[in-house]
């Protein structure tokens, strides 16, 4: 090989040897192939507030499905009523770790009694299932309402953004009435109405177990809460109608429904995805107080709010009664509300660099 002289036209041909493993690992510093939700979930996972709050919530709802399946107590038993014999009126408001009478002379006999963590009400039923139980009904309630408010939300925002005109100026006219109506008011009058009607129709049906007032709690989100989340989506569909894939779609002759499936729906899914877990606490927080004012489950079924409701005939006496689902409805709100915060900040690609 010649040696390469300075200053003249050759090639270095030095400089066309073919790098070593070493050279390429340190020249070229190669990152692994990701994707959106990849990324999202590593910023997530950074936030500390909301994995822990993920944690909480996960916690809860586990708690809530499994611990009936080995609880010992029913939420509707009450332990003072057996069969062929009269009333125990011992079995009611026990404190905390205390018995009924029998089970205190099962005790003295040798056998073991699964005690009562949180004591019992007025009616002799165990309040720690009874608690757990309202805890499931809470978040089963702010899961499907949410389910139901993106479905609505997302058609009428998709069609009001995509089509405009005439359709769009009417569909906002009515968000606007809604938005202008007393949140509050408007849904303890609907529930009190629909409740009524729908506890005629669904008499001697299936649906009758579920009871009349979880339906009008549902039927009532469908009616008020869709708004929100439709001008969201409308707002998405706004900026994205215009960019030029949704042109070439037009173009080749795609129809409205599969530009909107295919191409405005998937594009704005991040939005969406943290616009319905901020909004899973709202419904909680909803059925919490409609219950607690009597418009939500029918009894015997507990809910959170039904049973800070019942506490307050006892507060002097037993103060733990109105504690104890006031401390759980405000930590599945809170955390709720801070990993949907943390969702934003993770998936919302506004807010990253």
């Amino acid at each position: 090989m010649k040696k390469y002289i300075p200053f003249s036209m050759h090639p270095d041909l030095d400089a066309f040897i073919p790098a070593t493993a070493e050279d390429k690992e340190y020249i070229v510093q190669m990152r692994e192939s990701s994707t959106f939700f990849k990324d999202g979930v590593k910023r997530l996972l950074k936030n500390k507030v909301a994995t822990v709050s993920f944690i909480v919530v996960v916690l809860i709802t586990l708690s809530a499905i499994f611990i009936p399946m080995f609880w010992p107590y029913a939420y509707d038993q009450q332990l003072g009523i057996s069969p062929g014999r009269p009333v125990d009126p011992s079995f009611a408001n026990l404190e905390p770790f205390e018995y009924g009478s029998t089970e205190e002379a099962r005790i003295e006999a040798g056998e073991k009694v699964f005690p009562h963590v949180f004591g019992t009400d007025a009616a002799g039923r165990d309040y720690f299932i009874r608690v757990v139980y309202g805890a499931r009904i809470s978040l089963a309630v702010g899961f499907f309402a949410s389910i139901i408010v993106l479905v609505i939300g997302l058609i009428i925002g998709s069609v009001s953004g995509y089509v405009g005109g005439k359709v769009d100026i009417i569909i906002m006219r009515i968000v606007d009435i809604i938005y202008s109506l007393p949140d509050m008011l408007m849904v303890i009058l609907l529930s009190a109405f629909v409740g009524t009607a729908v506890e005629k129709l669904i008499a001697g049906t299936v649906l009758e177990k579920l009871g009349a007032n979880i339906i009008s709690l549902f039927i009532v989100f469908a009616l008020l809460y869709w708004v929100s989340m439709s001008r969201l989506i409308r707002g998405q569909i706004l900026s994205l109608r215009e960019q030029e894939y949704v042109l070439a779609s037009k173009a080749t002759g795609a129809k409205g429904s599969w530009v909107i499936k295919k191409h405005l729906i998937p594009n704005c899914i991040s939005v969406v995805i943290i616009s319905t877990a901020l909004q899973i606490p709202s419904a909680i927080f909803t059925e919490s107080y409609l219950s607690f004012l009597g418009l939500g489950v029918n009894a015997p079924m507990p809910s959170l709010g039904s049973l800070a409701s019942d506490a307050l005939n006892g507060m002097s006496s037993y103060p733990y009664r109105l504690i104890i689902p006031a401390i759980v409805i405000s930590l599945i709100v809170l955390s709720l509300n801070l990993f949907g915060d943390g969702l934003r900040d993770a998936f919302d690609p506004k807010l990253n660099n």
